[in-house]
């Protein structure tokens, strides 16, 4: 396993591998819609590993599994907000959050919540 790491803010746009990524919440919540928003960035994930998936199996045949996953760790930064409410606000963003919801049970996943500035 190698670490990935990104930082993110709200409507930011970063710099990760070379490529800059706008991001933006999309028009139909109320969004600018000037960018990408989590969803689209999940899809294009997804489908470059499902791919390379293929190739896999199209030049080395069936395999058992072969111990390949994921690990997320989101260490989330809300300085300035009390300790309790930063931790219930990450616990209620859990509840809604669709990747939270595709990943619950499937991979380790640990939010690591500070308060500090």
């Amino acid at each position: 396993m190698y670490p990935v790491t990104d930082d993110v803010s709200d409507d930011a746009s970063y710099q990760e591998f070379g490529s800059e990524v706008a991001l933006a919440t999309p028009k139909e919540p109320g969004g600018k819609g000037q960018g990408n928003n989590p969803e689209q960035l999940f899809a294009a994930g997804y489908a470059a590993c499902f791919l390379s998936a293929m190739k896999l199996v199209g030049t080395q045949g069936t395999h058992a599994d072969k111990g390949f996953g994921l690990a997320v760790t989101l260490a989330i930064a809300l300085p300035g907000l009390d300790t309790v409410e930063a931790e219930a606000l990450v616990a209620e963003a859990d509840t809604v959050c669709p990747y939270s919801h595709a990943v619950r049970g499937n991979i380790e996943v640990r939010l690591e919540v500070t308060t500090e500035a």
